[in-house]
């Protein structure tokens, strides 16, 4: 599985390039409708092509001689590219972070001959890859919190934040229902609701219900855990921000204009730093105990080009399932879900070791 197929070339697709190529095991084409966006990608032993996934002809050709497709595209392009996957007999990837799109890509996989695996990034992705491992080490489980988050490094503006991926994916988390667990029961829960404090190596931070990081966890956890729920880290402030933003102004119901605000006032940044924060606590030899995962990853620079650690730690989660299937460390029909992955097998792939370098804080 060495003939890809790259759809869409921003800031994510950018990085995917990078780090497919400069393995030297892929052959990989890159298609966006946006000529600027191919243009800026760095990478010369990729080939670009100018085309639009709405086009379902055009799709088609894109797929012709292709193993794998690898969606960098918003969440609401995927569910056609999965169609088309399927419909050609090619692997499917993507990042998507909406729940609604992923039951539909899962419904495409039923009964395929080739792997249909959404969610591959940081939150929905690692972070399920992480808090699966960590349950499997308990004879009963208690309680499963997940914790992540994006942060600048350097924050200026009231917010607290800068823009650091994809406004339509931050706007839908902001916005969207969540699943969780509690009680033992499937249950859903309000955005911006259940806010918390905490503090790690330092730094003071708060947590709030965001949609879809759980990924499929409440799938593969129902009825083995009391409690189950996923938040998203800010710095303490933003919360009550967003909430005078999406709920007192209302632009969650006018999320155009939510998104143009968000990206003429607030800037991107590539000083950015990824928190993964998990928290796992259950039965182990009859005591209840409790096991943590965390880590911080930083911006850095790969071949003389600066990478913010939302596109590192997003690129590197879906290059390095695409390599373990390639290798046969995966799944290779239907639908494969995050919880597929083993952890171990994830840190030591060459582009998962970005999630292990010297940063983390460890495992306690």
């Amino acid at each position: 599985m060495d003939r890809i197929l790259l759809l869409g070339a921003g800031k994510i697709g950018a990085a995917i390039t990078e780090l497919l190529c400069s393995s030297g095991d892929y052959d990989l084409v890159v298609a966006d409708k946006d000529e600027a966006f191919l243009g800026a990608i760095h990478r010369h032993d990729a080939k670009r092509v100018v085309a639009d996934v709405e086009d379902a002809a055009a799709l088609a050709r894109l797929m012709e001689g292709r193993e794998a497709v690898v969606s960098a595209l918003p969440f609401y392009l995927n569910v056609r590219v999965a169609e088309a996957a399927r419909a050609a007999g090619l692997h499917y990837f993507d990042l998507t972070e909406d729940v609604e799109t992923t039951r539909a890509v899962k419904t495409v996989a039923g009964g395929a001959d080739t792997a249909f695996m959404p969610q591959c990034g940081l939150a929905p992705g690692f972070v399920s890859i992480v808090a699966n491992d960590l349950a499997r080490r308990f004879e009963t489980l208690d309680a499963v919190r997940m914790r992540v988050g994006a942060l600048p490094q350097y924050p200026t503006n009231a917010l607290n934040y800068n823009l650091t991926w994809s406004t339509d994916g931050l706007i839908n988390e902001y916005c969207n229902p969540c699943e969780a667990i509690h009680d033992g029961k499937r249950i859903e829960v309000l955005a911006l609701q259940g806010i918390e404090h905490f503090s790690l190596d330092g730094v003071r931070y708060e947590a709030f219900n965001t949609s879809g990081g759980l990924g499929t966890l409440c799938d593969t956890l129902e009825g083995k855990v009391r409690e189950l729920d996923y938040k998203t880290v800010r710095y303490p402030g933003h919360c009550d921000y967003i909430k005078l933003l999406v709920n007192d102004l209302r632009l969650g119901e006018r999320r155009t204009l939510f998104r143009d605000v968000l990206e003429t006032a607030i800037p991107m940044t590539l000083q950015d730093v990824v928190l993964v924060f998990v928290t796992v606590t259950g039965m182990r030899k009859g005591r209840l105990t409790q096991e943590s995962y965390a880590s911080k990853i930083y911006s850095r620079e790969i071949n003389d080009i600066v990478w913010s650690a939302i596109q590192l730690t997003t690129a590197s989660g879906i290059c390095t399932v695409l390599d373990l299937m390639r290798d046969g460390r995966l799944p290779a029909r239907g639908f494969v879900r995050q919880e597929d992955v083993p952890l171990d097998d994830f840190l030591a792939n060459r582009f998962g070791h970005y999630y292990a370098r010297r940063d983390s804080l460890g495992v306690a």
